[in-house]
């Protein structure tokens, strides 16, 4: 089965219709989404209303830490996060705030171990930056049987980490449309970058796909119309700044 991931989207309605095209166009036979739908961008309703009728297919949905500012946003202001949370809040319709609350932490799709952040104590919304970070998460992930892959988002880049014989946890650079082996004998951690806010300094979206058929992870890097998504947030008020990141990529 090929399984499209896609994580980060961010309210970008542009960048997430991108991906899913080109993921159908690829053979993607179902979906997850690993979390934060929602925070930054423009049209939260919009991508919330997407993945939600995508479930009717079996798509699987994570929560993220965006989403769950949507839902509670912080009382006191610290962060640009926290400051689009209580605007997405608004937005969003009471059905759609209920649907996002309700959402899972992590979820068991085969031997993949799905999650936004890290498997080790995925509430704390840790960052797996680094082979220490992706150890503690591979680590964790032992308690759910069969798990050889966990997957991830939340660092907005793309990056594969894999346990050798030695034990010892290797970082492998993916490269976009070039399908890495990824055989269950060994353990992998994958971090599919973000669908709507790219922060490598290349605007292009991310998402990857795994065949489970044949184990083989792709990453994807995808055109879209980020100047138009830029000019939405900053039709809709939001911080300049969150525009200029889209046309960065960073």
């Amino acid at each position: 089965m090929r399984l499209a991931l896609l994580s980060d989207i961010h309210g970008n309605i542009q960048a997430l219709d991108a991906c899913l095209l080109h993921a159908r166009g690829r053979g993607a036979q179902r979906f997850a989404f690993l979390g934060d739908l929602v925070g930054y961008g423009a049209n939260p309703c919009e991508v919330v209303e997407r993945i939600r009728l995508l479930t009717e297919e079996g798509a699987t949905v994570l929560k993220g830490n965006h989403d769950a500012m949507a839902v509670s946003p912080p009382a006191q202001v610290q962060t640009v996060g926290e400051s689009t949370a209580r605007w997405t809040h608004a937005q969003l319709k009471p059905a759609q705030l209920a649907w996002l609350d309700a959402l899972p932490l992590t979820m068991q799709h085969d031997k993949l171990l799905l999650v936004h952040a890290s498997a080790d104590a995925p509430h704390l919304w840790r960052y797996v930056y680094d082979e220490r970070a992706a150890t503690a998460s591979l680590d964790a992930a032992a308690i759910w049987p069969d798990v050889r892959y966990v997957m991830g988002g939340h660092v907005h880049e793309q990056s594969l980490y894999f346990r050798g014989s030695t034990q010892t946890l290797m970082k492998f650079s993916p490269q976009s449309g070039v399908a890495v082996p990824v055989p269950p004998h060994r353990q992998w951690l994958g971090t599919v970058g973000s669908v709507g806010q790219p922060r490598d300094g290349n605007p292009l979206s991310m998402y990857a796909m795994i065949d489970t058929a044949r184990w083989q992870l792709t990453f994807h890097r995808v055109p879209y119309d980020h100047y138009a998504a830029a000019a939405s947030i900053l039709q809709a008020g939001l911080p300049a700044f969150l525009a200029d990141r889209l046309e960065r990529g960073r």
